[in-house]
């Protein structure tokens, strides 16, 4: 089975690649010709080295491949921006490289037996934000999604057109299907590792005083709930699967852990009110300007970060697709810890 995975360079990527070679299959990294390949070192891995910002280019490069493999059996496309210093660069790098993608294997009768997107929780933005007898209620892929970033809104027009692509009758035996995972952390990620480096220095951050749900999945889970897709088209097409470890914790279950994990005493928490959070992304975010480099408080930062409920439903997951996670947060961090360590991070 030949499969693709676009974004590979990246944090959920690579790991795609590497259970694509376990599980072997024929894995093809997608990825731009110059990004790090730090991460992609193994033997049997091969290359497709893809523009999607340009269809031009893409339908040039998608033909020599139609031409030597014929097409891909599998794409799971991980591809995309995170951190943007335009908002309209989330645009053109989650939507518009998803659209050319698809359109340009369709013009090329190169369409996969499924395509698997890679969204993000973060679509539905700050729904069920309402406090019942001291509880928040999950989130549910039923959900209308009100995102309120340039992230999440590339994300659901992303979504919604490859929705839209599947409903005309020419394009009737693409299968595609959608996960949104809350926030995913595991080895080689970069974001949570700062919160790590923050404990190492015995501080905690925390913003905001309402009661806040969070919600996480170890890299390994996610990939893993992906792969159980592969191969059920028939129970999967069409679908939006929310993705955690399918337990609930509070704004510092993640740090003691970490901090238990570090074997660090007297950690010193600071709680800062949302307003003050709100200042500090937005003079990073204006830093980052000057900089030209993003940076990881932004505005979407700020509105993610005080978003109060990230609980999410996801029994769908187990009931079509037969898979449980395995990694609930504690093991997680643990392993990821002992990674950072050994990898000379922390």
């Amino acid at each position: 089975m030949k499969i693709l995975i676009t974004g590979a360079s990246g944090f959920i990527g690579s790991f795609l690649c590497e259970e694509a070679l376990k599980r072997g299959m024929d894995t093809w990294a997608g990825m731009r010709e110059h990004s790090s390949r730090k991460w992609l070192q193994q033997e049997k891995l091969q290359f497709a080295f893809l523009d999607m910002t340009n269809t031009e280019t893409l339908t040039q490069q998608l033909t020599k491949f139609k031409e030597t493999i014929g097409k891909w059996d599998i794409i799971i496309h991980a591809a995309g921006a995170t951190k943007c210093l335009d908002p309209a660069d989330f645009d053109k790098h989650n939507f518009g490289c998803t659209k050319n993608l698809v359109t340009t294997l369709s013009s090329l009768n190169m369409l996969p037996q499924q395509f698997l997107y890679v969204s993000s929780l973060s679509v539905l933005g700050p729904i069920r934000e309402e406090l019942t007898d001291g509880k928040y209620s999950d989130m549910l892929s039923t959900d209308e999604p009100q995102p309120n970033t340039a992230y999440g809104h590339s994300k659901v027009k992303s979504e919604k057109w490859l929705k839209e692509f599947s409903l005309n009758p020419q394009n009737k035996d693409f299968n595609y299907t959608i996960f949104r995972p809350t926030g995913v952390y595991g080895p080689r990620e970069k974001d949570y590792y700062l919160m790590a480096q923050n404990i190492k220095a015995h501080i905690d951050f925390g913003a905001g005083f309402k009661p806040q749900v969070i919600t996480f999945v170890y890299v390994r889970d996610i990939v893993g709930a992906i792969f159980a897709a592969i191969g059920k088209a028939d129970i999967a097409n069409g679908k939006i699967y929310l993705v955690s470890d399918g337990f609930n914790y509070s704004s510092r279950s993640f740090s003691d852990l970490i901090q238990k994990e570090l074997g660090i005493k007297g950690v010193l928490h600071i709680t800062a009110p949302l307003w003050f959070l709100r200042a500090v992304c937005a003079v990073s975010e204006a830093f980052s300007n000057i900089t030209k480099k993003p940076s990881t408080l932004n505005g979407d930062k700020y509105k993610i970060m005080s978003q109060r409920n990230w609980q999410c439903d996801i029994s769908p997951l187990k009931r079509d697709l037969g898979f449980s996670p395995e990694w609930p947060l504690d093991r997680g961090v643990k392993e990821c810890i002992a990674w950072y360590k050994d990898n000379g991070w922390l």
